[in-house]
């Protein structure tokens, strides 16, 4: 017990050796929460309180469950493959597969993601003659998902106006659609669980036996369905029921827009009647200075739980600033201290470049690529996302289940095969008249459509007929021969990528069937006939139906099934690898849970960062902030922030001011790299901002500090100055950013915040004064 406890410090050993009560362990950026986490669960088991299959962990990526299980198994002795530590989505498809039955699902439910859950939203719609410019299929899967996170049937939502109400209409008729295919949405996983423990109470009370222990990562980012499923797992408001270790940082909740609800920790405080609550303010990634800078911006949010994280690392070097004029004044900034980085040995890896918008890559993305220095944009297009990847995953959820729709339409004229969209339109009519599937319904089909959908009917029966007795690896193999795929790209100008891609499922799928022990020789098709029936009542000697909370209930999924859910939860995952030794591009949301030693975060700009969007509400402006603190935690030895006086946004020059955030942090920490006099916005002007703000301070460069100072004085004899803040009737308060012309004709610009840049006749604009 010794070894696993060591080298723990005070606040990590304390939230380890809690007893079994459900307790909170508010975690900082870069305090050892996963080790907190991994090792809480082996003391649990080693000092003999629970077993392995009594504990669940969820976590919010895969990446995270997989790392978790490989700790444990350094740690102890034990074999972790049984063991329920995922994500939400894959325990509740683990759930809803054990309990198939139960849950109203077909043996063979497949997962649907969001891509294959859009298009199956288009063919509802069409079906039943929606007008999709009235009722877009984005909005209807937005408002969908939303009421699913909510833990809301159509019959539960409230409808306002006629929209709303016809919204709910097609949410039922969506409903309908996917129990019809035996297809389930992500947002499905979850409220399916939690209505099948809800109303199974011998279910319920089963797992709230088996699970005494349940730990929960990243607690901040759970919405409320996801909230109230761990309710009831954990026997909330029921005698008996198990404890919950959550573990989380509300000052890191940056996920409201997917119904995240930074609410959730204070509610189980409350709810829980949480006696325990351990922070972890030990930072073991950062210095000094970038640990005060968070510190001293998170503390003007409101609501917190509050905590300051320190470090016994010293306060290294300072926050480094910079102002650049323009955007390509700004990249090539970038490209200069990275270059300076690289050349103290740093790693290119190790430096990353966040931005609030993905739109502010492309000039610094320009900017690398001429430079020659290699970078990778993380988090684009995963392997099972890939279009070729996905066309070859329908075809094997064909093999696995034909009457999945989604699967059908997306192949049934990939490659083309002479089937066109009259075609398929008759099909679905037929589909609809019979109430069946449309592979089913093909056979209602007549002439020349009958004949090419019939043709594509054999290709897949024969396929299935081929593959029963085959491994899964050899299973993919045929599959992408006798679909014609790998002929189809061979044929493509650029189509080596995709075949490349393509093979590597062969791959994946064996490494699949190694890792999940399938073994490799188990049929992909390995029916239920060769392994016990889940679902099926235990009885005792009284004829009631009981579960045996030691033994875990058996999970029938063929190889086949298990590796099609594995490839949806995997393309629905939101972490992606880190690759090659390339400079890392991502937003502020896609570095969470990343660290480097070196981070710029660039787009400091009023409009920008905070992003408009969020500008205008106060809970809006904390989530912003929130994706600060996130951003200025990544680094570990050195952050760079910048902000510019112009930037090409969507086609449009921008002329800004700098972040309200730069007043929210500790002078002390900040080395300024110019002058926070703001010189001219105006296009087409040579900056004159790259010094170090001491030297102008200390009067070193006399000859621009006098330029600044004359520049900002009288503003042309108009009687006003650059920097002054100014209140106009309609447009509300700004402040002047440039002045031109002379006493009798002068012109000002004027940043008005949320109504932008004016450019105002100082003549006849009414302008007062604010502050005198």
């Amino acid at each position: 017990m010794q070894n696993l406890l060591h080298n723990l410090n005070p606040e990590q050993l304390a939230a380890v050796t809690l007893p079994s009560q459900s307790a909170l362990i508010l975690a900082g950026a870069g305090s050892g929460k996963t080790r907190v986490l991994t090792t809480r669960i082996a003391w649990l088991i080693q000092t003999g309180q629970v077993s392995p299959a009594g504990i669940m962990a969820v976590t919010f990526t895969n990446k995270a469950a997989k790392e978790m299980l490989t700790r444990l198994s350094s740690m102890l002795p034990i074999n972790t493959r049984g063991m329920w530590i995922g994500t939400f989505h894959g325990l509740c498809n683990r759930l809803l597969r054990t309990h198939y039955k139960d849950a109203a699902l077909p043996q063979a439910f497949q997962i649907l993601d969001s891509q294959d859950q859009l298009s199956l939203i288009k063919r509802m719609l069409k079906a039943a003659n929606v007008d999709d410019e009235k009722y877009p299929a984005k909005n209807l899967m937005y408002f969908i998902n939303n009421a699913k996170d909510q833990g809301l049937r159509a019959h539960a939502v409230e409808a306002y106006d006629p929209i709303e109400r016809k919204m709910v209409e097609l949410y039922e008729l969506y409903d309908q659609q996917c129990q019809r295919e035996g297809v389930v949405d992500f947002a499905e996983l979850l409220l399916r669980s939690y209505e099948l423990l809800a109303r199974n109470g011998p279910l319920r009370h089963h797992y709230q036996m088996r699970f005494r222990h349940i730990l929960v990562d990243e607690f901040q980012d759970t919405n409320d369905l996801q909230y109230n499923l761990l309710k009831l797992l954990a026997g909330h408001s029921e005698e008996g029921g198990g404890a919950i270790f959550a573990v989380g940082d509300d000052d890191q909740s940056i996920y409201a827009f997917r119904g995240a609800n930074v609410g959730n920790m204070q509610a189980f405080e409350r709810d829980f009647r949480v006696e325990n609550l351990i922070k972890l303010e030990q930072n073991y990634r950062s210095h000094g200075h970038i640990l005060d800078s968070a510190n001293f911006l998170i503390a003007n949010n409101t609501k917190r739980l509050g905590k300051n994280l320190r470090t016994d690392a010293g306060q290294g070097e300072q926050v480094r600033v910079y102002e650049a004029s323009s955007d390509l004044e700004e990249a090539q900034w970038i490209i200069e201290e990275s270059k300076s980085l690289m050349g103290e040995g740093l790693l290119r890896k190790e430096i990353a470049i966040l931005y609030r918008s993905n739109a502010q890559s492309r000039v610094i993305e320009h900017a690398l690529f001429a430079a020659g220095i290699p970078y990778t944009v993380y988090g684009g297009l995963r392997y099972f996302q890939r279009a070729e990847v996905k066309h070859a995953i329908a075809y094997l959820q064909l093999m696995d289940n034909p009457h999945n729709d989604s699967a059908f339409l997306r192949v049934v004229n990939f490659p083309t095969r002479g089937i066109g969209v009259r075609s398929i339109e008759q099909l679905q009519m037929a589909a609809d008249t019979y109430g069946v599937s449309l592979f089913a319904a093909v056979p209602y089909m007549t002439g020349k459509a009958g004949t090419s959908l019939g043709n594509f009917v054999k290709l897949v029966e024969s396929a299935r007929f081929e593959t029963q007795q085959l491994a899964l690896p050899e299973m993919v193999r045929v599959v992408l021969e006798r679909s014609t795929l790998l002929d189809f790209y061979q044929k493509e100008k650029e189509g080596a990528d995709r075949i490349e891609n393509l093979e590597q499922m062969v791959n994946a799928a064996t490494q699949f069937v190694q890792e999940e022990g399938f073994g490799q020789g188990a049929p992909a098709h390995l029916g239920p006939q060769a392994l016990p029936q889940a679902g099926d009542a235990i009885l005792n000697q009284d004829g009631i139906e009981v579960f045996d909370s030691d033994a875990a209930l058996p999970t029938v999924m063929s190889p086949l099934s298990a590796f099609l859910s594995h490839a949806s939860l995997e393309a629905g995952d939101a972490q992606a690898q880190a690759g090659q030794d390339a400079m890392q591009l991502m937003t502020v949301h896609s570095a969470k849970g990343l660290e480097f030693d070196a981070v710029f975060i660039t787009g400091l700009e009023e409009g920008l960062f905070p992003h408009e969007s969020s500008a205008r509400e106060t809970e809006g402006v904390d989530e912003e902030r929130r994706l600060m603190y996130v951003a200025i935690t990544r680094a570990r030895r050195r952050l760079y922030m910048s902000f510019t006086q112009q930037r090409m946004l969507h086609g449009q020059t921008r002329f800004n001011m700098k972040s309200r955030f730069f007043d929210e942090l500790p002078e002390e920490s900040l080395k300024w790299l110019s002058p926070r006099v703001q010189t001219s916005w105006f296009a087409g002007r040579k900056s004159q901002t790259a010094w170090d703000d001491a030297e102008f301070r200390n009067g070193t460069d006399n000859r621009i500090a006098q330029q600044i100072s004359q520049k900002s004085a009288n503003g042309n004899g108009s009687g006003w100055r650059v920097g002054e803040s100014v209140a106009h009737a309609k447009f509300g308060e700004g402040v002047i950013v440039n002045i031109e012309g002379g006493a009798g004709a002068a012109r000002a610009q004027i940043n008005f915040g949320k109504a932008g840049m004016k450019v105002l006749d100082l003549s006849v604009a009414k302008l007062e004064r604010v502050g005198r």
